[in-house]
C-alpha cells in the first residue's frame, strides 16, 4: 500500500504520497526539458557548422599579439636591400647602423637569431632556416621557381610551392618568394611604446633616461630633456598617445553629458509621474508610457537613428545616452518619490511651506542618496557603453578600437585600448565612491 494510486483517498498518508509523486515527476521533467532545449539550440544556431568554421590557429595568433610583437626582417631579392622594421611599419624601421641584437649583417649575409635554437640566414645563394630538430632547410632560386632542400616528407609546418616557401614554428615565421625573403621574429612586450626610433631617447635604458631627465646636458638647447621626453611620448607616431587620450576623453565626456543631462531632465518629470506628487492620473499614465517607450528602445538603436538625423560625432552619442537614460531615470526617480516618508512633507506643510518648499526641504533630502547612487552607477555603466556608441558615431575610443580590430594587424593596440578602458572604469568607480561618501555621509 505504498502506491498513491492504490491507496484510498481518505487515507491520512494519501496527500503526502501524492505530493511526493508529483515532485518526482517534476524532478525528471525539468532536466529532460533543459536537455531538449539545449539540443534545439544546438541545431537552430548551427553549433556544428560554427565549430567547423572556427579558426583556432588565427585566434591563438591574435591572442598572443596582445602581449608580444613581431619584428620584420626583409630582404629585397632584386636589389639586396635589407629592412628591419617593428611590425613592418615605416615608422618603426631600425637605422642601418643600429640593428637589434638578434640581427647580424655583414656584406650579403644576414643572420637572424629566433631563439630556441632556430636561426635564419640570408646569403647570396638564397636563404637557410636552421631548425634544432629538422636540421637545415635551404631555399635557392632557379629561374622562375624555387628549389627546396628539406626533410622528406615535408613536416606540416612547411608549406612549399614553386613560387613560395613558408615555415611557421613557435619561434617565428619565415617566407621566401622570388621577390623577397621575410622573417618574423616574435618578442614579448609592446614595441616603441614610449619613444619611436627617430627619438634620441629610444635607445636609452631606464637609468640613462632618469639621468638625462634630471642632470645631464640638454639634447635640444631650446628645451629641457624631460620636456623633450614628454613631447616625444605624446607625439609617438606608432602608438599615437595624444590621439588616444583625447579619444578616451571624448568617451568619458559622452557618458558624462548623457548621464547628467538625463538626470536633470528626468527629475522634474519624475515629480509629475509620481502618484503622491501629481493628482492627475491621465498625465501620470502618459508620462510613464513615454518613459517605457524611451527606455524600451536600446541605446544603440537611438544612436543609429540620431546619427541619421544629426550626423556622426560624439555629441550624437551623448544625445543617444541622454534619451535612453531619461526613460530609465524617470521610472526609477518616480518610484523613489512614491516611497518617501510623508511625515517630513507634512511637517513642512504645517509651517506654511508651499509646494516648491515641500519638495525642496521635505522630499529632496530623502531621495538624494537613492538618486545619486543611481546616477553614479549609470555613469559607470555608460562609460563602458560609450565605447560601443563611439564605434557607431565615429568618435571616442570606440572608433580607434574598431579600426584596430578590423585591420587585424596591430592587436597590441587593441590590448592598449582595452587596458585604458578598464583603467578608466576603475577610476570612475573610485570617483563615484568618493562622491557618495562626500555627498551622502559627509565623510
Amino acid at each position: 500500500m505504498t502506491d498513491a494510486t492504490l491507496m484510498p483517498a481518505t487515507h491520512p498518508a494519501a496527500p503526502i504520497l501524492a505530493g511526493f509523486a508529483r515532485r518526482r515527476t517534476i524532478s525528471f521533467a525539468v532536466p529532460l526539458a533543459i536537455l531538449a532545449y539545449l539540443a534545439y539550440a544546438a541545431v537552430a544556431f548551427d553549433l556544428a557548422g560554427l565549430a567547423g568554421r572556427a579558426r583556432m590557429d588565427n585566434a591563438a595568433v591574435l591572442m598572443s599579439d596582445f602581449w608580444r610583437h613581431k619584428t620584420h626582417v626583409t630582404r629585397d631579392n632584386r636589389s639586396g636591400k635589407l629592412t628591419v622594421a617593428v611590425e613592418g611599419e615605416a615608422k618603426g624601421i631600425w637605422p642601418e647602423g643600429r640593428l637589434p641584437d638578434f640581427v647580424a649583417s655583414a656584406g650579403d649575409t644576414t643572420t637572424i637569431d629566433l631563439g630556441q635554437g632556430h636561426r635564419v640566414i640570408y646569403d647570396g645563394q638564397g636563404a637557410r632556416y636552421i631548425h634544432p630538430d629538422a636540421g637545415t632547410i635551404a631555399i635557392r632560386p632557379d629561374g622562375d621557381r624555387l628549389l627546396l632542400d628539406a626533410p622528406q616528407p615535408l613536416p606540416d609546418w612547411i608549406n612549399a610551392s614553386d613560387s613560395r616557401v613558408s615555415i611557421t614554428t613557435p619561434a617565428g615565421r619565415f617566407a621566401y618568394t622570388r621577390s623577397k625573403v621575410e622573417t618574423f621574429r616574435y618578442s614579448a612586450g609592446w614595441p616603441l611604446f614610449f619613444f619611436t626610433l627617430d627619438s634620441p631617447f629610444a635607445h636609452m635604458s631606464w637609468p640613462e633616461l632618469a639621468a638625462s631627465a634630471l642632470w645631464e646636458e640638454r639634447l635640444d638647447p631650446g628645451r629641457p630633456n624631460i620636456t623633450a621626453m614628454a613631447h616625444d611620448f605624446w607625439t609617438n607616431s606608432m602608438w599615437r598617445h595624444g590621439d588616444v587620450i583625447w579619444a578616451m576623453f571624448e568617451t568619458v565626456l559622452m557618458a558624462f553629458l548623457g548621464t547628467f543631462g538625463a538626470a536633470i531632465i528626468s527629475l522634474p518629470l519624475a515629480f509629475m509621474a509620481a502618484s503622491n506628487m501629481n493628482p492627475f492620473g491621465v498625465l501620470r499614465f502618459g508620462l510613464r508610457r513615454i518613459f517605457d517607450f524611451i527606455r524600451g528602445v536600446d541605446a544603440l538603436i537611438w544612436t543609429i537613428v540620431l546619427a541619421r538625423a544629426f550626423g556622426p560625432g560624439p555629441m550624437t552619442g551623448a544625445l543617444a545616452i541622454l534619451l535612453t537614460d531619461t526613460g530609465s531615470f524617470g521610472k526609477l526617480f518616480s518610484e523613489a518619490l512614491e516611497n518617501i516618508d510623508e511625515k517630513q512633507v507634512e511637517g513642512i506643510r504645517s509651517t506654511g511651506g508651499n509646494a516648491l518648499q515641500r519638495a525642496r526641504f521635505g522630499v529632496i533630502p530623502q531621495v538624494t542618496p537613492v538618486l545619486l547612487s543611481q546616477v553614479l552607477y549609470f555613469l559607470e555603466s555608460n562609460t563602458r557603453g560609450a565605447t560601443v556608441i563611439g564605434a557607431i558615431v565615429g568618435g571616442g575610443i570606440g572608433l580607434l578600437l574598431t579600426q584596430a580590430i578590423q585591420t587585424q594587424k596591430d592587436w597590441e593596440d587593441v590590448a592598449y585600448y582595452m587596458v585604458l578602458i578598464v583603467l578608466t572604469v576603475i577610476a570612475m568607480d573610485s570617483l563615484s565612491g568618493w562622491l557618495r561618501r562626500k555627498l551622502i555621509r559627509g565623510a
